[in-house]
């Protein structure tokens, strides 16, 4: 298994993984609700640096013969997980954007023929 040596310098990197994650949320670096998924990477590794029988148990439901090969596995398919979320996060903030610059530019056209509306006014 894993030495105590390493089990604990691992204990350690994770709650500083954990401080650095809520140091940026207080810090409003992050918003609340994309702090979850941060969050919830930490506690599987924490669990997983806690009992890393369970990864051993979970590799070979899989079918995985080696420990390391699945450990590969299902950090290459956490971080495509990681990812997809931050990419429908992207798109999702894309979407806003584009409809606050159009919305932005009508606004602007308006307040320019008021202005054009206006200044006729004053000019009669």
């Amino acid at each position: 298994m894993i030495p105590a040596t390493l089990r604990l310098t691992l204990i350690i990197a994770v709650l500083c993984y954990f401080i650095v994650i809520l140091y940026l949320l207080k810090q409003k670096a992050l918003n609340l609700k994309y702090t979850l998924l941060w969050l919830v990477a930490g506690a599987v590794m924490g669990v997983l640096v806690m009992v890393p029988e369970l990864l051993v148990a979970i590799i070979h439901v899989f079918g995985i013969q080696d420990n390391m090969n699945g450990l590969f596995i299902f950090a290459i398919g956490f971080i495509i997980m990681i990812l997809l979320s931050l990419t429908s996060i992207v798109s999702r903030q894309n979407r806003k954007i584009r409809t606050l610059t159009q919305e932005l530019s009508i606004l602007d056209k308006r307040v320019r023929e008021l202005e054009e509306r206006q200044k006729e006014r004053r000019a009669e």
